[in-house]
């Protein structure tokens, strides 16, 4: 998804045109869109197997009706081919000078982590569930002999990262949306809740539409959101972006928010969110976080509405905030627009805190723990198996990624403990 969402391409767009359509219906027809969500992404592909020599080929570029099947590494930088990636590897680890905080060693653990996450995202893919197929039904031995055919160059650490991946994935599974699992499916924030979910006094149509609501402090209006959209495409960001990318100290440590102020800092990406704004009958008036939860109408806004445009522009400007230099002047107009924190009731929340992160264990507790139909889902999926939630290498900047599988791991303790 380029980010989580967007690397399911333009497939996923046509759907969510079509879920506006039909949340205009009735909260029966909403859900059935929902459904299809789910239902057209998980149907089985017609396309020929992969086989496992080819899947562990560097060179193999996968097709799908035509097109190449592409992975990414931090969400966003795109490949069709493991060879593909390796010289962006070997690039990273020659990224910075010596003496700015990356030396050898580090720069051995960085080409490391990136294949391992790269080779990931090339198995679990949000697209095409034959690449994962051909992995778990192997052996390792299986796996292992293929590994040793491959004539082509590879990086330090190919082969234990393939079998580390499978390791995995033979005993994980994949939480969100368009999982082939049902459960998995359930178990994403943005399954639709036919009767609303109540979260701090309000009622909203999935775990997704508070979260990304929750960004928005209460009284931030669309006129407000527009107006700084207005500031923003105005602004050279070149320099801006260069400041971080320069410094590895800063980068690393944050290179999928990086990436994604890369992506929707863009003049076109900011022009959209202003169409976006501008549209959905909403009113200069209205304050951002009502319209996200539930009105007279349910499922005004689709999940993945929910994502791509509420969370994102959100994200864009709480990550704006965080990144600029304190005398910067953009950074005082967003704080006066209260993008400076989260703001729930008399809390007060870093965007960026294990305080504003404990609110997804929080809610999951009313959907878990309180809800007894979705209690019996994540209860019922065996201890053996490890939930996880891996979305073409598109972490999270609100809240990580292994922070959210510890989490939901977590929740299906104390689910099963609670009677």
């Amino acid at each position: 998804m380029k980010r989580l969402v967007r690397n399911a391409g333009s497939f996923l767009q046509k759907l969510s045109a079509l879920s506006r359509q039909l949340s205009a219906g009735s909260p029966g027809t909403a859900m059935i869109g929902a459904a299809l969500f789910a239902g057209l992404l998980c149907a089985p592909s017609q396309a020929e197997q992969i086989s496992l020599q080819a899947l562990v080929t560097p060179s193999t570029t996968i097709s799908k009706e035509g097109h190449a099947v592409t992975f990414a590494l931090h969400g966003f930088i795109e490949f069709k081919s493991l060879a593909e990636m390796f010289p962006y590897i070997e690039s990273q680890t020659r990224r910075w000078p010596n003496g700015t905080g990356l030396d050898s060693e580090g720069r051995q653990r960085l080409a490391r982590e990136l294949l391992r996450r790269g080779i990931e995202s090339r198995v679990v893919s949000m697209t095409d569930e034959r690449p994962l197929e051909t992995l778990v039904t192997h052996t390792r031995q299986e796996l292992t002999l293929a590994l040793a055919r491959v004539q082509e160059p590879v990086p330090s650490g190919y082969a234990e990262s393939f079998l580390d991946v499978q390791e995995k994935w033979k005993h994980s599974l994949n939480c969100w949306s368009a999982a082939p699992s049902i459960p998995a499916q359930i178990l994403s924030n943005w399954y639709p809740i036919e009767e609303g979910i109540e979260l701090y006094g309000s009622t909203y149509d999935s775990t997704e539409h508070f979260w990304q609501a929750v960004k928005y402090h209460p009284d931030t209006t669309i006129a407000e959101l527009t107006e700084l959209l207005g500031t923003f495409e105005q602004k050279d960001w070149g320099p801006w972006l260069a400041r971080l990318d320069n410094d590895p100290r800063l980068y690393l440590p944050n290179a999928y928010a990086v990436e994604f102020l890369r992506h929707n800092l863009a003049p076109e990406r900011v022009r959209w969110f202003r169409g976006e704004l501008g549209g959905h009958g909403l009113r200069a008036t209205d304050r951002a976080r009502n319209t996200q939860q539930r009105g007279d109408a349910p499922f005004r806004f689709s999940a993945f509405e929910e994502k791509v445009l509420w969370g994102d522009l959100a994200d864009v400007f709480h990550l704006v905030y965080i990144f600029s230099l304190p005398d910067d002047p953009i950074r005082k107009k967003l704080a006066d627009h209260h993008f400076d924190s989260i703001y729930l009731g008399e809390r007060r929340m870093g965007f960026i805190s294990e305080e504003y992160r404990s609110l997804m264990l929080e809610i999951w507790r009313v959907k878990y723990l309180q809800m007894v139909r979705f209690r019996e889902v994540i209860s019922s999926i065996p201890m053996e198996i490890r939930l996880s939630h891996f979305l073409n290498d598109g972490d999270s900047p609100d809240i990580p990624i292994p922070v959210y599988v510890e989490y939901l791991n977590q929740i299906r303790n104390l689910a099963r403990a609670t009677p």
